[in-house]
Protein backbone atom coordinates (compact mmCIF):
# COMPACT_ATOMS: atom_id res chain seq x y z
CA UNK A 1 0.00 0.00 0.00
CA UNK A 2 2.98 2.35 0.53
CA UNK A 3 3.85 2.50 -3.17
CA UNK A 4 0.55 4.03 -4.44
CA UNK A 5 0.61 6.58 -1.60
CA UNK A 6 4.16 7.55 -2.49
CA UNK A 7 3.22 7.83 -6.18
CA UNK A 8 0.27 10.04 -5.20
CA UNK A 9 2.55 12.36 -3.25
CA UNK A 10 5.00 12.58 -6.17
CA UNK A 11 2.13 13.50 -8.49
CA UNK A 12 1.04 16.22 -6.06
CA UNK A 13 4.59 17.56 -5.85
CA UNK A 14 5.02 17.61 -9.62
CA UNK A 15 1.66 19.35 -10.03
CA UNK A 16 2.85 21.95 -7.56
CA UNK A 17 6.05 22.51 -9.49
CA UNK A 18 4.12 23.02 -12.72
CA UNK A 19 1.29 25.23 -11.46
CA UNK A 20 2.69 26.94 -8.36
CA UNK A 21 0.55 24.83 -6.01
CA UNK A 22 2.56 23.37 -3.13
CA UNK A 23 1.31 20.64 -0.78
CA UNK A 24 1.81 21.11 2.96
CA UNK A 25 0.23 17.82 4.03
CA UNK A 26 0.08 14.79 1.76
CA UNK A 27 -2.21 12.52 3.79
CA UNK A 28 -5.17 14.75 4.66
CA UNK A 29 -8.57 13.91 3.22
CA UNK A 30 -9.64 17.23 1.68
CA UNK A 31 -7.61 19.88 -0.16
CA UNK A 32 -7.86 23.50 0.97
CA UNK A 33 -6.54 25.91 -1.67
CA UNK A 34 -5.03 29.13 -0.32
CA UNK A 35 -5.07 31.99 -2.83
CA UNK A 36 -2.17 34.41 -2.45
CA UNK A 37 -1.46 37.68 -4.23
CA UNK A 38 1.85 39.54 -4.26
CA UNK A 39 0.81 42.23 -1.77
CA UNK A 40 3.85 43.50 0.15
CA UNK A 41 4.17 43.79 3.09
CA UNK A 42 1.26 41.37 3.62
CA UNK A 43 2.61 38.69 1.26
CA UNK A 44 5.92 38.84 -0.61
CA UNK A 45 6.61 36.54 -3.59
CA UNK A 46 10.06 37.62 -4.80
CA UNK A 47 13.30 39.27 -3.72
CA UNK A 48 15.43 39.04 -0.57
CA UNK A 49 12.35 39.40 1.70
CA UNK A 50 10.41 36.64 -0.05
CA UNK A 51 8.04 34.86 2.35
CA UNK A 52 8.58 37.43 5.15
CA UNK A 53 5.28 39.27 4.83
CA UNK A 54 2.91 39.48 7.79
CA UNK A 55 0.47 36.89 6.39
CA UNK A 56 3.30 34.77 4.99
CA UNK A 57 4.06 34.01 8.65
CA UNK A 58 0.45 33.22 9.49
CA UNK A 59 -0.24 30.67 6.77
CA UNK A 60 2.19 27.94 7.96
CA UNK A 61 0.68 28.25 11.46
CA UNK A 62 -2.83 27.79 10.08
CA UNK A 63 -1.70 24.84 7.99
CA UNK A 64 -0.08 23.14 10.96
CA UNK A 65 -3.13 23.63 13.18
CA UNK A 66 -5.59 22.40 10.55
CA UNK A 67 -4.14 18.93 9.86
CA UNK A 68 -7.49 17.59 8.65
CA UNK A 69 -6.86 19.39 5.34
CA UNK A 70 -4.24 19.05 2.66
CA UNK A 71 -3.08 22.66 2.23
CA UNK A 72 -1.93 24.02 -1.11
CA UNK A 73 -0.92 27.54 -2.11
CA UNK A 74 -1.78 29.09 -5.46
CA UNK A 75 -0.40 32.43 -6.64
CA UNK A 76 -3.11 34.40 -8.43
CA UNK A 77 -3.95 37.96 -9.37
CA UNK A 78 -6.99 39.57 -7.79
CA UNK A 79 -9.32 38.94 -10.76
CA UNK A 80 -8.43 35.23 -10.89
CA UNK A 81 -8.74 34.94 -7.11
CA UNK A 82 -12.27 36.36 -7.12
CA UNK A 83 -13.21 33.99 -9.94
CA UNK A 84 -12.02 31.00 -7.91
CA UNK A 85 -13.81 32.14 -4.75
CA UNK A 86 -17.05 32.20 -6.74
CA UNK A 87 -16.52 28.59 -7.83
CA UNK A 88 -17.88 25.61 -5.80
CA UNK A 89 -14.49 24.55 -4.41
CA UNK A 90 -12.74 24.67 -1.04
CA UNK A 91 -10.85 27.90 -1.70
CA UNK A 92 -9.71 30.53 0.82
CA UNK A 93 -7.97 33.90 0.58
CA UNK A 94 -6.15 35.24 3.68
CA UNK A 95 -6.18 38.90 2.54
CA UNK A 96 -9.73 40.01 1.69
CA UNK A 97 -11.52 43.23 2.51
CA UNK A 98 -15.15 42.68 3.47
CA UNK A 99 -17.67 44.11 1.01
CA UNK A 100 -21.41 43.53 0.73
CA UNK A 101 -20.94 42.17 -2.79
CA UNK A 102 -18.28 39.66 -1.73
CA UNK A 103 -20.40 38.56 1.23
CA UNK A 104 -22.83 37.07 -1.32
CA UNK A 105 -20.32 34.35 -2.24
CA UNK A 106 -17.61 34.48 0.47
CA UNK A 107 -17.76 33.56 4.16
CA UNK A 108 -15.44 35.81 6.18
CA UNK A 109 -13.44 35.18 9.33
CA UNK A 110 -14.58 36.94 12.49
CA UNK A 111 -11.07 38.10 13.29
CA UNK A 112 -9.29 40.53 10.99
CA UNK A 113 -5.82 41.89 10.38
CA UNK A 114 -5.60 45.68 10.55
CA UNK A 115 -3.78 47.59 7.80
CA UNK A 116 -3.34 51.29 7.08
CA UNK A 117 -5.95 52.22 4.48
CA UNK A 118 -5.44 52.56 0.74
CA UNK A 119 -4.69 55.99 -0.67
CA UNK A 120 -3.40 57.80 -3.75
CA UNK A 121 0.19 58.11 -4.91
CA UNK A 122 1.27 60.92 -7.24
CA UNK A 123 4.62 61.92 -8.70
CA UNK A 124 6.29 64.68 -6.68
CA UNK A 125 6.76 66.58 -9.93
CA UNK A 126 2.94 66.59 -10.35
CA UNK A 127 2.20 68.03 -6.91
CA UNK A 128 1.54 71.56 -8.15
CA UNK A 129 -0.65 70.41 -11.05
CA UNK A 130 -2.75 68.25 -8.72
CA UNK A 131 -2.84 70.79 -5.87
CA UNK A 132 -6.57 71.57 -6.43
CA UNK A 133 -7.38 68.00 -5.34
CA UNK A 134 -5.24 68.05 -2.19
CA UNK A 135 -7.26 69.39 0.75
CA UNK A 136 -5.73 69.58 4.25
CA UNK A 137 -3.25 66.86 3.43
CA UNK A 138 -5.84 64.49 1.94
CA UNK A 139 -6.69 63.69 -1.67
CA UNK A 140 -10.20 64.58 -2.88
CA UNK A 141 -10.72 61.55 -5.10
CA UNK A 142 -14.29 62.45 -6.02
CA UNK A 143 -13.26 65.91 -7.28
CA UNK A 144 -10.38 64.33 -9.22
CA UNK A 145 -12.70 61.85 -10.93
CA UNK A 146 -15.33 64.50 -11.64
CA UNK A 147 -12.79 66.77 -13.31
CA UNK A 148 -12.10 64.29 -16.17
CA UNK A 149 -8.73 66.03 -16.64
CA UNK A 150 -6.42 63.23 -15.49
CA UNK A 151 -6.24 59.45 -15.13
CA UNK A 152 -5.89 57.20 -12.09
CA UNK A 153 -4.73 53.57 -12.08
CA UNK A 154 -6.22 50.72 -10.06
CA UNK A 155 -6.01 46.92 -9.88
CA UNK A 156 -9.04 45.22 -11.43
CA UNK A 157 -11.47 43.39 -9.09
CA UNK A 158 -9.73 44.79 -6.04
CA UNK A 159 -11.59 46.47 -3.18
CA UNK A 160 -10.02 49.67 -1.85
CA UNK A 161 -12.55 50.13 0.94
CA UNK A 162 -16.20 51.27 0.87
CA UNK A 163 -15.61 55.00 0.27
CA UNK A 164 -13.14 54.50 -2.59
CA UNK A 165 -15.12 51.63 -4.15
CA UNK A 166 -18.27 53.74 -4.24
CA UNK A 167 -16.48 56.63 -5.90
CA UNK A 168 -14.96 54.36 -8.56
CA UNK A 169 -18.32 52.91 -9.60
CA UNK A 170 -19.24 53.80 -13.17
CA UNK A 171 -16.05 55.77 -13.88
CA UNK A 172 -15.13 55.44 -17.56
CA UNK A 173 -11.85 54.11 -18.91
CA UNK A 174 -10.69 57.59 -19.95
CA UNK A 175 -10.38 58.45 -16.25
CA UNK A 176 -9.88 55.05 -14.56
CA UNK A 177 -7.28 52.62 -15.89
CA UNK A 178 -7.83 49.07 -14.58
CA UNK A 179 -4.98 46.58 -14.75
CA UNK A 180 -5.62 42.81 -14.63
CA UNK A 181 -2.04 41.49 -14.72
CA UNK A 182 -0.08 39.58 -12.10
CA UNK A 183 2.15 42.61 -11.54
CA UNK A 184 -0.67 45.11 -11.83
CA UNK A 185 0.67 47.69 -9.40
CA UNK A 186 4.20 47.60 -10.82
CA UNK A 187 2.79 48.13 -14.31
CA UNK A 188 0.59 51.01 -13.13
CA UNK A 189 3.59 52.71 -11.51
CA UNK A 190 5.49 52.41 -14.79
CA UNK A 191 2.54 53.93 -16.65
CA UNK A 192 2.59 56.78 -14.14
CA UNK A 193 6.32 57.32 -14.64
CA UNK A 194 5.75 57.51 -18.41
CA UNK A 195 3.06 60.16 -17.92
CA UNK A 196 0.13 57.95 -18.91
CA UNK A 197 -1.37 58.17 -15.39
CA UNK A 198 -1.38 61.01 -12.89
CA UNK A 199 -2.31 58.94 -9.81
CA UNK A 200 -2.24 55.32 -8.62
CA UNK A 201 -4.34 53.69 -5.88
CA UNK A 202 -2.84 51.32 -3.32
CA UNK A 203 -1.34 50.87 0.14
CA UNK A 204 1.69 53.08 0.75
CA UNK A 205 4.05 50.28 1.99
CA UNK A 206 2.94 48.18 -1.00
CA UNK A 207 3.56 51.06 -3.43
CA UNK A 208 7.00 51.79 -2.00
CA UNK A 209 7.95 48.11 -2.33
CA UNK A 210 6.81 47.85 -5.95
CA UNK A 211 8.34 51.22 -6.82
CA UNK A 212 11.71 49.92 -5.64
CA UNK A 213 11.26 46.81 -7.80
CA UNK A 214 10.55 49.09 -10.78
CA UNK A 215 13.58 51.31 -10.14
CA UNK A 216 11.41 54.23 -8.99
CA UNK A 217 12.79 56.23 -6.06
CA UNK A 218 10.34 56.50 -3.14
CA UNK A 219 11.27 60.17 -2.67
CA UNK A 220 9.89 60.87 -6.16
CA UNK A 221 6.43 59.79 -4.98
CA UNK A 222 3.93 61.35 -2.60
CA UNK A 223 1.15 59.46 -0.81
CA UNK A 224 -2.17 60.90 0.35
CA UNK A 225 -5.03 59.42 2.32
CA UNK A 226 -8.42 59.64 0.59
CA UNK A 227 -10.77 62.35 1.83
CA UNK A 228 -13.65 60.77 3.76
CA UNK A 229 -12.02 57.34 4.02
CA UNK A 230 -11.24 55.60 7.33
CA UNK A 231 -7.53 55.57 8.30
CA UNK A 232 -7.45 51.77 8.69
CA UNK A 233 -8.95 48.75 6.98
CA UNK A 234 -9.73 45.22 8.19
CA UNK A 235 -8.31 42.37 6.15
CA UNK A 236 -10.17 39.07 6.69
CA UNK A 237 -9.66 35.48 5.67
CA UNK A 238 -12.40 34.58 3.23
CA UNK A 239 -13.50 31.17 1.91
CA UNK A 240 -15.95 30.18 -0.81
CA UNK A 241 -19.44 30.21 0.68
CA UNK A 242 -20.08 26.49 0.27
CA UNK A 243 -20.76 23.82 2.92
CA UNK A 244 -17.06 22.89 2.82
CA UNK A 245 -16.01 26.54 2.97
CA UNK A 246 -18.26 27.30 5.93
CA UNK A 247 -16.97 24.24 7.78
CA UNK A 248 -13.38 25.28 7.09
CA UNK A 249 -14.10 28.81 8.32
CA UNK A 250 -15.48 27.46 11.60
CA UNK A 251 -12.14 25.74 12.16
CA UNK A 252 -10.14 28.76 10.94
CA UNK A 253 -11.95 31.01 13.42
CA UNK A 254 -11.15 28.55 16.22
CA UNK A 255 -7.46 28.58 15.32
CA UNK A 256 -7.28 32.38 14.92
CA UNK A 257 -8.59 32.82 18.47
CA UNK A 258 -5.64 30.76 19.72
CA UNK A 259 -2.90 32.60 17.80
CA UNK A 260 -1.33 35.70 19.42
CA UNK A 261 -1.72 38.62 17.02
CA UNK A 262 1.10 40.78 18.42
CA UNK A 263 3.77 39.19 16.21
CA UNK A 264 1.71 39.75 13.05
CA UNK A 265 1.04 43.36 14.01
CA UNK A 266 4.70 44.03 14.76
CA UNK A 267 5.77 42.43 11.47
CA UNK A 268 3.42 44.67 9.50
CA UNK A 269 4.26 47.77 11.56
CA UNK A 270 7.97 47.35 10.78
CA UNK A 271 7.19 48.36 7.18
CA UNK A 272 5.57 51.65 8.14
CA UNK A 273 7.21 55.06 8.47
CA UNK A 274 8.29 55.63 12.11
CA UNK A 275 5.53 58.14 12.93
CA UNK A 276 2.82 56.08 11.29
CA UNK A 277 4.17 52.91 12.92
CA UNK A 278 3.83 54.41 16.38
CA UNK A 279 0.30 55.60 15.64
CA UNK A 280 -0.70 52.22 14.16
CA UNK A 281 0.47 50.24 17.19
CA UNK A 282 -1.24 52.70 19.53
CA UNK A 283 -4.55 52.58 17.61
CA UNK A 284 -4.60 48.86 16.83
CA UNK A 285 -6.15 47.51 20.08
CA UNK A 286 -9.05 49.99 19.79
CA UNK A 287 -9.72 49.33 16.13
CA UNK A 288 -11.85 46.21 16.65
CA UNK A 289 -14.31 47.92 18.94
CA UNK A 290 -17.75 48.58 17.46
CA UNK A 291 -16.84 46.75 14.24
CA UNK A 292 -19.79 46.43 11.80
CA UNK A 293 -18.05 43.70 9.83
CA UNK A 294 -17.80 39.94 10.56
Amino acid sequence: MARPRKRRFIHLYLAGAMFGVWPFFAHAEETLIWLLRDLPPITIFEGPQKGQGALDQLLPILSERLPEYRHTVMHVNRARGIQMLRAPSLTCDPSLLWTAERAKYVVFSKQAFVAVANGVTIRRSQQQALAPFIVEGQFDLQAFLDSHKARIGATAERSYGPVIDEQLKGVDSHTLALHYGNDALGSLLQMQRLGRLEAVLGYWPEIRYHAKQQGIAAQDLMFYAIKGSAPYQRTHIGCSDTPQGRQAMTRIDQVLREIPQAQLQQSYASWLDPGLREQYLRDNPRFFQDSPEP
